[in-house]
């Protein structure tokens, strides 16, 4: 029987410290998309749509962000 390896989907609802502790890769992902949170003190209790949303992105954009995250 073979070992299914599941990575933790990531969504849009979640904290981005949750993000970043689930999937360290996220980092690079947020960098490219202008999102410096990794030492926001709002990173704690705003989602990442709620973030992504203050510094003026669209919901397209999160959704292009977060399908790039769960790529790792």
């Amino acid at each position: 029987m073979k070992k299914q390896n599941k990575k933790p989907i990531i969504t849009k609802e979640m904290s981005i410290l949750e993000i970043i502790d689930k999937k360290p890769e996220a980092i690079e992902v947020l960098f490219d998309f202008g999102l410096g949170c990794i030492s926001c003190a709002f990173s704690q209790i705003e989602s990442l749509e709620e973030g992504a949303l203050s510094h003026g992105m669209s919901e397209e954009l999160i959704n292009k962000m977060v399908k790039e995250i769960n790529k790792f």
